[in-house]
């Protein structure tokens, strides 16, 4: 599909991290000095860590650690990014985006942990949608379903009935996964075949139909 669309959904489910929030300057430093201390490639590993939970990309990139160092070593990085927010912002257009959202079923559905996605809206001055599922509210990392399945369960909303919004390979899988519509925003998204992509949120456009559903304009 192209990047002009009209989409309909019931609820809108939201990735944080290059979707709402720009907070790539602050993951890199994170995530480059972690693999520095482990003898990796800094670049290697920025291919790997968007979208997953930090335990999930430990074991990609550490094959053969144990589970319980990666949980422990996740827990220290959650605390360097939460503690991070230097350059933390908002995309363009998600405050707009967000306020158009009031009084319609939508809800974050993030691989940050409860304190980090309220770091890092706050930093990037977004309201939070009342509706959240973060790391701790899943068992399992993106790609897996789990979280998209659970925000559309809060929401009582069928999964076929939501559109995901989504930045990275393993957030777009996710959400195909959960069998949702997915609109790509940003550069990382166009590489993994979303239904839909974006720039930013400054070319999304919502409209409350009347009858429960929600009409996106994208393009």
């Amino acid at each position: 599909m192209t990047a002009t669309a009209a989409l309909t959904a019931r609820a809108l489910l939201l990735d944080m991290d290059g979707t709402l929030v720009n907070s790539d300057a602050s993951v890199e430093r994170v995530w480059r000095r972690w693999a520095e201390r482990h003898g990796l490639d800094g670049d290697e590993v920025m291919k790997v860590v968007h979208g997953r939970q930090g335990y999930a990309s430990m074991a990609l990139l550490l094959p053969g650690r144990p589970m319980e160092q990666n949980y422990a070593d996740n827990a220290r990085m959650l605390a360097e990014e939460t503690a991070d927010t230097e350059g933390v912002v908002a995309i363009p257009g998600a405050p707009e985006f967000l306020a158009s959202l009031r009084g319609l079923p939508h809800a974050l559905v993030t691989s940050a942990d409860v304190a980090l996605s309220t770091a890092r809206m706050a930093a990037a001055g977004l309201e939070q949608p009342e509706v959240r599922v973060t790391a701790e509210s899943v068992g399992a990392s993106k790609p897996d379903p789990e979280g998209f399945l659970k925000g559309a369960a809060e929401l009582g909303v069928a999964p076929a009935d939501c559109v995901v919004f989504e930045d990275s390979g393993a957030g777009i899988a996710a959400g195909r996964a959960a069998g949702m519509t997915v609109v790509g925003v940003g550069p990382r998204a166009a590489a993994h075949e979303p239904d839909v992509v974006v720039a930013d949120l400054t070319k999304v456009r919502v409209e409350a139909v009347g009858d429960g559903t929600v009409r996106l304009h994208v393009g």
